[in-house]
């Protein structure tokens, strides 16, 4: 009787049971990381600081 039982039981690797926490654990992350710049509402900055998609003043001193 508990052969039959053994037998029925599927075995998973233990390496199968990591790489599902892992990928489990990797998602959440995403999830989380995906919230919260929606909340904040980030905003794009250029090489010099200045806010992407909009004008900006010209320097001073620029050319002429």
């Amino acid at each position: 009787m508990k052969e039959a039982e053994d037998d029925s039981r599927k075995r998973v690797a233990p390496l199968t049971v990591v790489l599902g926490i892992v990928f489990v654990f990797f998602c959440a992350v995403l999830v989380y990381v995906y919230a919260a710049t929606k909340r904040i509402n980030p905003v794009m900055l250029d090489e010099h600081g200045h806010p992407i998609g909009q004008t900006a003043a010209p320097a001073a001193g620029g050319s002429k």
